[in-house]
């Protein structure tokens, strides 16, 4: 199901009981992933609509790389699958949030998470987190 209802206008999207995802101007919707047991986000991807239907019908994350401008399966090279546990959409539904069981790690680093760096308040360096390597 690649085609969605088009998005409602003002609180209608808001409270719509239907998926009606708002991708962007260029297709896309940004998709934030999370480990469903920690709650930790692993990191942050793009999907189009093609890439959102496949990951509801098969419960791995599937979505559309913007660099290689094609579909990708998160694992399907790495082994690092994210089997999908709950789909989410915020108030309007211009962001997915995914819950998945996390099989290795998220980043293409080989860390658990993408989201490995601190950035400093006045914003002139970045540190490693100490507990994510």
């Amino acid at each position: 199901m690649t085609d969605f209802p088009p998005p409602l206008s003002g609180s209608a999207q808001d409270e719509t009981p239907d998926l009606r995802p708002k991708f962007s101007s260029d297709g896309l919707i940004a998709a934030i992933t999370q480990d469903a047991e920690t709650g930790e986000v692993l990191m942050l991807a793009w999907m189009n609509a093609e890439a959102l239907s496949a990951t509801l019908a098969t419960k791995r994350a599937t979505y559309w790389s913007r660099s290689r401008g094609e579909l990708w399966v998160k694992g399907e090279t790495s082994g690092h699958i994210q089997t999908v546990v709950e789909v989410r959409v915020d108030c309007d539904q211009d962001a997915v949030l995914l819950k998945v069981n996390q099989t290795g790690g998220a980043c293409h680093t080989g860390r658990a998470s993408c989201f490995y760096r601190i950035v400093s308040f006045d914003g002139s360096a970045l540190s490693l987190d100490p507990d994510m390597g």
